[in-house]
């Protein structure tokens, strides 16, 4: 939770008068925007030959011409016809004492990755209502349901398997079904656990790559009828006294009732010798939580000639995670097919397993105070301070105060201010405030007792299980702070334009995060403590116009904000943390500093390519040595950062960021008569991306088409190192700049032209409005980055191991108004 003054919610109201009838819906197709450019099976043979003769092995494809195209491992998974479609209904009305608004909605999805195994849907309904009881008395309720069902494709931005990663690192001379009844009942087909197509023929199973890697197409089919699902209850009601004209008490109870699961069945199957299942299972999960707030406040508001004043007090409390899970699991069902599985099967007890766990809750309580305060709307003031308490914090820092203020002055209201047609109205504003976040687990405080442990008893050395502290305790755990100034401007400008302007600077303090300690200190759990300080400093400006030309309307709106992100403090005797951002066998790939962003890229520098064994051989130390002694033409040339003459750890350095320095935005608005037009663009600059979508462990797995670029002799490349398996000089195995690729781009987000029904003709249908529209996203993105998409959010700290690709999709809607 973070504590950050007093919410308010708006939620859609109905209006006294006659009912109000809306539908707005929309269907239509998506596919993915963009694929991958793999080596075919010509150029995959070529590329393998080439890696075996540098290791001094044999050649492996005596004509690799002769192995053709082969298989698009992507063509098989993607779907470029996926549909999806959205209906809402929402009723709206009332009289005096009464007024509601209901709807209902219903979307579906397809995924644009293996189809049958990936959709998403999602039916809701809520109803607010108001009713004035008296003239002292207004009550009002919220209540919200929604059902969602997930159907996913797992393994999305992971190295470890899935259809995303195995169709990027298969070989493509692996046919996707093996029709060949030569080769189609021997070798691994003989196993009469292989999954088959309805032709009965097998699924290609490469003899090439394996571990992780499986056929996508027979890894869907041993996923199919698994799915995810929730069902969230959602309310809350009021009741609000008119004490005086003045003052209102207001008194809230809100509610969240949320029930989410799993379900799955795992067929015996065989999709090669490291993932295989000889027994089937069938797996739910069901878990439940209630969530509950309670808030009351005092308000009072009154105007004073020229002076307008509001006060409002308040107390809060919130609990969440009221709940239980529950996860129960099958063996051996006397079933092939996941539309038989069944809880009434009467397995014997050996083949269940259930396991029971109650939920943690988590508390707070606050106090809030808020003030406002304008004269004559000129010079205004907003002051908000709250003090909260969470259960998440050790005894000496539970609670937090966090205080805020606004100041606002409307120059052009000034007598001195001459009406002009150049700076038309102008607001200066200012603002400082602080905001407490407790997001971490729970219990992080204490040193929690906890079993399995292992304690040698008595002189013959005999083990024994027990319990101990999972970690150590920190009474001195509290809230990590985020103190913001704002500094900015509001204005109007030739009579069409209008600006925002804001300066930021925002501090972080006492970052929650994980404490990295010895082994031999002997806890399983890494404590939490408030280990870093973070600064974020920038600027935010937006620019709008809107023009009226007869009965052409014309809006246009751009914004553009710059970041500069710097690690101040960081708890450790080293004056880093290490990265939360792994790949493979380099282990972190990122590292958080003083003086450097978040989780900042680290590894080696590269300085070229050697074109040649007189540069390997010039690529000495003070003392004659050879720097890189185990180079080869066509290796990286590591930089040596610190100078003493061997590449190590040490010469490790930073190498870039994955926050953007720059993001921007353009929105374009157009309507003639009854015709409207909209576009939105946005994009970043200035950041870098990790593109790790190879294994780097499996040695014969495909590689894009840029591999064609690598070095095969001098001067064919000063940036992509030669291939070979062994990777002496670790030009793959290294975390380098190498692997960081320009994160920038610019994408046309949304497309949309609508056409409006002439009043005269809908209404004779007695309709209020008619609208029709095409809508299209995604369609185009400008970047350099090669993986699947540049937007690859900033919950992966930028190291893209195949994030789920970004959906291009060409939509229908309407919308009706009664």
């Amino acid at each position: 939770m973070l504590a950050t003054g007093v919410i308010l919610v708006t939620t859609k109201k109905g209006k006294s008068g006659k009912i109000s009838v809306n539908y707005n819906g929309f269907a239509g197709t998506s596919a993915p925007a963009k694929t991958l450019n793999m080596l075919n099976a010509t150029q995959y043979g070529a590329i393998m030959n080439e890696k075996s003769l540098a290791d001094g092995g044999p050649i492996k494809y005596a004509d690799p011409t002769a192995l053709g195209k082969g298989t698009d491992w992507q063509d098989a998974i993607f779907n470029h016809s996926a549909f999806r479609y959205t209906h809402e209904l929402s009723i709206s009305g009332g009289g005096e004492k009464s007024t509601f608004y209901a709807s209902f909605g219903i979307q579906d999805q397809d995924g644009i990755v293996a189809t049958e195994i990936s959709n998403y849907s999602k039916k809701n309904f809520r109803l607010n209502s108001t009713h004035k009881i008296s003239d002292y008395f207004t009550f009002g309720q919220t209540f919200g349901y929604t059902h969602q069902k997930t159907k996913g494709i797992g393994n999305t931005n992971s190295e470890f398997g899935g259809p995303l990663s195995s169709a990027i690192n298969l070989d493509p001379i692996t046919p996707l079904v093996e029709t060949d009844p030569t080769k189609n009942t021997v070798g691994f087909y003989a196993n009469p656990n292989v999954i088959r197509d309805a032709n009965g023929n097998p699924y290609g199973i490469s003899t090439l790559v394996q571990q992780e890697m499986s056929n996508p197409l027979a890894y869907t089919q041993t996923r199919l009828g698994g799915y995810s699902w929730s069902d969230d209850f959602v309310g809350n009601a009021y009741l609000e006294a008119n004490i005086t004209s003045h003052l209102k008490l207001r008194t809230t109870l809100g509610g969240k009732l949320a029930y989410w699961g799993s379900e799955g069945f795992t067929p015996v199957f065989f999709l090669n010798p490291n993932i295989k299942a000889d027994r089937n299972n069938y797996n739910q999960n069901n878990e439940k939580s209630f969530a509950w707030t309670l808030e009351n406040t005092l308000a009072y508001a009154n105007k004073f000639g020229d002076h307008n004043v509001s006060v409002l007090a308040g107390q809060g409390a919130y609990v969440e995670n009221i709940g239980k899970a529950v996860n129960t699991t099958m063996f051996g069902l006397p079933i092939t097919n996941y539309k038989d599985a069944s809880w009434n099967f009467n397995v014997p007890q050996t083949d269940r397993s259930t396991s029971t766990s109650d939920k943690t809750q988590h508390k707070l309580a606050s106090l809030f105070l808020r003030a406002n305060y304008d004269y004559m709307e000129k010079y205004l003031f907003t002051g908000i301070v709250r003090r909260d308490g969470s259960t998440r914090f050790g005894d000496n820092k539970k609670w937090g105060v966090f205080p805020s203020f606004s100041l606002g002055w409307v120059v052009s209201k000034e007598g001195f201010w001459k009406e002009n047609n150049v700076v038309n109205t102008l607001k200066v504003r200012g603002g400082y405030g602080v905001v407490g976040n407790d997001n971490i687990d729970d219990f992080k405080y204490r040193a929690v007792v906890v079993g399995g442990y292992n304690y040698a008893v008595g002189t013959s050395g005999d083990i024994t299980t027990g319990y101990g502290n999972s970690t150590l305790p920190n009474p001195d755990l509290g809230w990590e702070e985020t103190s913001q100034t704002t500094i900015g401007i509001d204005a109007k400008l030739f009579n069409d334009f209008t600006l925002t302007a804001d300066y930021y600077k925002k501090t972080t303090k006492g970052i929650l995060r994980d404490v990295v300690i010895p082994g031999y200190v002997g806890v399983v759990t890494a404590p939490s403590a408030n280990i870093a300080d973070m600064d974020n400093s920038g600027f935010e400006i937006e620019l709008g116009y809107k023009k009226r030309l007869g009965e052409f309307n014309l809006g246009v709106n751009g914004n553009v904000a710059y970041l500069k992100n710097e690690i101040t403090y960081v708890g450790s005797s080293t004056n880093y943390i290490v990265g939360d951002a792994s790949f493979q066998s380099m282990g972190p790939v990122t590292r958080t500093a003083v003086g450097h962003s978040f989780n900042e890229f680290y590894g080696y520098k590269t300085a070229g390519i050697f074109q040649n064994e007189a540069e390997v051989a010039a690529y000495k130390n003070a003392a004659g040595g050879l720097i890189q002694p185990n180079a080869k033409p066509g290796d990286f040339r590591w930089v040596d950062t610190n100078g003493d003459g061997a590449i190590s750890d040490d010469d490790k350095q930073f190498l870039g960021t994955n926050l953007p320095k720059y993001t921007f935005g353009l929105t374009l608005n157009l309507d003639y008569k009854n015709f409207d037009f909209m576009a939105f663009a946005q994009g970043t600059a200035g950041s870098k991306i990790f593109q790790g979508l190879r294994r780097l462990d499996i040695l014969n797995a495909n590689y894009q088409t840029k591999a064609l670029e690598r070095w095969v002799g001098e001067g064919t490349s000063d940036d992509y190192p030669r291939l070979s398996n062994n990777d002496p000089n670790k030009n793959f195995t290294n975390m380098s700049d190498f692997y960081l690729e320009n994160g920038n781009y610019l994408r046309l987000k949304i497309v949309q032209l609508g056409y409006t029904m002439p009043a005269n003709i809908s209404s004779k249908i007695g309709a209020d409005k008619i609208r029709f529209y095409l809508t299209g996203e995604n369609l185009i993105t400008f970047t350099k980055y090669t993986g699947y998409d540049p937007e690859i959010g900033g919950q992966v700290y930028g190291v893209d191991k195949g994030v789920y690709p970004q959906a291009r999709s060409i939509l229908f809607g309407a919308n009706f108004q009664f």
